[in-house]
């Protein structure tokens, strides 16, 4: 159990580091982002590891992955746009 919660927190960490290099713009506090992280994904290790027990540690550490990407996209903020948009520009009506 024990390095299946030092593994989840490893993986949590990492995911969060790469959140805070990829999106530094959309995410809030550096500190905040790395904390949670690690502690998302050691909750989600504990809650699979309870529901399946022992020996399913590559699913535990799978589901610990997921529950950290899912708790750092609550962080997420959306007041940024990109610069650039795909498509084409559609002109709207005129007013009558």
């Amino acid at each position: 159990m024990i390095w299946e919660a030092l593994g989840a927190m490893a993986v949590g960490l990492a995911i969060a580091y790469a959140a805070t290099r990829q999106l530094p713009e959309r995410l809030p506090n550096r500190s905040l982002v790395l904390a949670t992280g690690p502690a998302a994904a050691l909750l989600g290790g504990l809650i699979c590891h309870i529901v399946l027990g022992g020996g399913h540690s590559l699913v535990t550490l799978t589901v610990a992955a997921l529950v950290s990407v899912a708790i750092l996209s609550l962080l997420l903020v959306e007041g940024v746009r990109p610069t650039q948009r795909l498509g084409a520009e559609v002109p709207s009506p005129p007013h009558v």
